[in-house]
């Protein structure tokens, strides 16, 4: 079945030869910093070193999954990736792989979701994989959910699980979804790699390995449903305001096809505040004009529970986000001016008439909605 092999769970590297010497490793900062002459414990080197050494990792067991794929019959395919494939292009609204040879899904403008790894059984399962040498991870929860919906919405056809892959000490998964399998693995090092990508003298290494035999597949082999990222979005908008007696359609909006959606987009864009309620609700300064929106999202926690979120977008690439703590009181942050969030908030907003124009009455009566609906569902 699915257990995890001695070899990969002592990370022996003798059957992958030196294959991890030949990706990609995004380097240049943490070079610059060995340059400097910064101290290994230096909070800026540790930081740069752990991001190297988890991109090593991610290799280092994806070449273990190779061919531990190859020798296992429950496995009947398995995605190729980095120079074991051939395509070195994301395609919309497909698994495909990205300039930087990973496998991703992606619309045409952004990258939705990357898979650090994917099978398929005998069984019909469709398996994802994280690897991360994060000893905390319950962080990682939100993302496998997310993952999870977008690959039961364009693989219908699979039963959808997760092979999570740990350093030995890691905490929190104990609390991951019974969809989720764990492996855990001895720590892992990547000290001989960058020994390697530092010396002046680099020694002769072996012949890199491809291995594309045994059930492996190319990322867009697998037949996917059909799947429009911002049309779904769009329709999701317009439906849950669509009710003629209610604010918003609360039976539409805990359906269970529209909360697999949430799971996947996180926030659903229900309507807009003007300005003047704004800044009565989260204490704005006059810092933006009369006639800026504020737009309204229903964001999903991780516990489940959805709350009302605000966002303010002053131009194409600048975005506020505005939300409350567990005080009550109002925190501002400014999001990625290339992340998915800001191209979201801007399509829906040119989506929004003044028929979506909500009023603080009807907040807090949405906010109660809200609250009754989880306090019911966790009863």
């Amino acid at each position: 079945m699915l257990g995890i092999s001695k070899s990969i769970k002592d990370l022996d590297p003798v059957d992958i030869k030196d294959n991890l010497l030949y990706y990609d490793y995004n380097t240049k900062h943490l070079l610059s910093l060995i340059a400097k002459g910064l101290e290994v414990d230096d909070p800026a080197y540790m930081s740069s070193y752990r991001s190297f050494e988890g991109e090593v990792f991610e290799n280092f067991v994806y070449e273990k999954l190779l061919r531990y794929a190859q020798q296992n019959d429950y496995i009947d395919k398995f995605v190729l990736k980095g120079f074991h494939q051939n395509r070195h292009k994301a395609y919309a609204n497909t698994l495909s792989i990205s300039e930087k040879e990973q496998i991703v899904y992606r619309t045409k403008s952004r990258e939705i979701s990357e898979f650090d790894a994917m099978f398929v059984t005998t069984e019909n399962e469709l398996y994802f994989v994280e690897m991360t040498l994060v000893k905390s991870v319950l962080k990682l929860r939100r993302r496998l959910r997310k993952k999870k919906a977008l690959l039961e919405i364009i693989f219908p056809h699979y039963e959808i699980k997760a092979l999570i892959i740990l350093n030995e000490g890691a905490t929190g998964h104990k609390q991951f979804p019974d969809y989720c399998k764990v492996w855990f693995t001895k720590e892992f090092s990547a000290g001989n790699v960058l020994e390697y990508l530092t010396s002046k003298n680099k020694p002769k290494i072996q012949a890199k390995e491809i291995i594309k035999t045994g059930g492996m597949i190319e990322a867009h082999i697998l037949k996917l449903h059909n799947f429009r990222y911002y049309n779904t979005m769009s329709w999701i908008t317009k439906t849950i305001r669509s009710s003629k007696k209610h604010i918003i359609d609360m039976n539409f909006l805990m359906s269970f096809k529209v909360q697999r959606y949430h799971d996947l987009y996180n926030k659903f864009y229900i309507g807009y505040l003007s300005i003047e309620d704004a800044q009565k609700l989260l204490n704005l300064q006059g810092e933006y004009k009369d006639d800026q929106r504020v737009v309204v999202s229903l964001e999903k926690k991780h516990s489940d529970e959805i709350i009302l979120t605000y966002y303010i977008q002053t131009t194409r690439k600048t975005l506020y986000l505005y939300t409350f703590d567990e005080s009550g009181k109002v925190t501002k942050e400014k999001k990625d001016p290339y992340g998915i969030t800001v191209t979201e908030v801007f399509h829906s907003n040119k989506q929004m008439d003044e028929s979506y124009i909500l009023d603080l009455d009807q907040i807090k009566v949405i906010k109660k909605l809200l609250r009754d609906r989880f306090v019911t569902i966790n009863e």
